[in-house]
């Protein structure tokens, strides 16, 4: 039988090329044995490719015993160890989606494209989200050679319309809710900005009233959110505890519990689009369209990553004014010197 790839060398490194399409690739290497072994190998898998896997096998568990033996099961229960909280009761519930059964006990190196295909057929944009990250997570940790499906092949992601709360809705949800310390917490989600844990579970001890700053860890990355606080939110503060929880009610509430009390407000206002996290979106928004620096924003909401801030930012609709307003600004301030 013909042999598929041929061998020939460019500039001192030996490549190989494919007899039936011309495709050509470099082997990296100047050593012909080497070169020789490797081409011998490519042919071998073109002929058999059993014999393909299983020489890739007997390669691979010389550095790695466990790769025959390791499933997607084991992937889950490792990416759980680096989750905490809410992050990892949300990645629990994720996991146990059931079109993760399609893969959870199939070992990763017998895994192929078409496995990955069909749990997202079966699946939801969830599936697709939580999929992606085990892919990667089996990727850097060298239990998967090789991506099982390039980054152009995986189906987009198509999320929900995620928006900012304005201004007249909060009111109006202020106006409805007969809880004076749900309304309180909902008035400084407005002022803060922060996830709707953090925010409840804020302790009068985050609050440093000499320097007038609310600083506090967040839960679901551990980085800290700081920020100044004027008249307003000072205001607001003086109506809560100061000593422990500022909403100890909502602060023992498990978060799902929260959520629905702020949807069933929601609609019955018939405002439609909105979750507790739209404050997060609002804040962001509104610090962006005044110009606050980006750099104060982040520390604010307590994001470490200029993306995933800029993401929170994007609905925000910018009035950029002219150029000539800030020639004659600058004028005037010269002049006055």
């Amino acid at each position: 039988m013909k042999n598929a790839y041929r061998l020939f060398r460019r500039n001192g490194v030996f490549w190989c090329q494919n007899n039936a399409t011309g495709k050509q690739e470099s082997l990296r290497t100047k050593d012909r044995p080497t070169a020789q072994r490797i081409l011998h190998a490519k042919n071998e898998v073109e002929r058999q490719p059993q014999i393909g896997l299983q020489m890739a096998r007997a390669y691979l568990a010389g550095s790695d015993p466990n790769i025959g033996t390791r499933t997607w099961s084991h992937v889950m229960a490792e990416m759980g160890k680096l989750k905490q909280g809410a992050t990892l009761e949300r990645w629990g519930f994720a996991v146990r989606d059931p079109a993760f059964n399609l893969i959870r006990d199939l070992v990763i190196i017998e895994t192929r494209a078409d496995h990955l295909l069909k749990v997202l057929d079966a699946g939801t944009i969830s599936t697709n989200v939580f999929l992606r990250r085990m892919h990667n997570f089996a990727l850097d940790m060298s239990w998967l050679p090789w991506p099982l499906l390039p980054k152009k092949r995986w189906p987009a992601l198509k999320h929900q319309i995620r928006r900012s709360i304005k201004w007249e809705e909060h009111q109006a949800l202020l106006a409805r809710e007969p809880n004076e310390e749900t309304r309180h917490f909902y008035d400084l989600m407005w002022h803060l900005g922060g996830s709707q844990s953090d925010v409840a579970t804020l302790k009068a001890e985050d609050i440093d009233w000499e320097t007038r700053v609310i600083a506090y860890h967040r839960q679901k990355t551990g980085t800290i959110a700081r920020l100044h606080f004027e008249n307003v939110i000072a205001l607001l503060l003086e109506k809560l505890p100061r000593k422990g929880f500022l909403f100890p009610r909502l602060a023992l509430m498990h978060e799902k519990h929260r959520c629905k009390e702020f949807h069933r407000r929601m609609k019955g206002l018939g405002f439609q689009g909105l979750s507790l996290h739209s404050y997060r979106y609002a804040w962001a928004e509104r610090a962006k369209k005044c110009g606050f620096p980006e750099r104060f924003a982040q520390e604010a909401l307590g994001h470490s990553s200029k993306a995933v801030h800029r993401s929170y930012a994007r609905g925000a609709q910018v009035v950029i004014p002219a150029l000539e307003s800030y020639e004659n600004r600058n004028l005037v301030a010269g002049n006055n010197e």
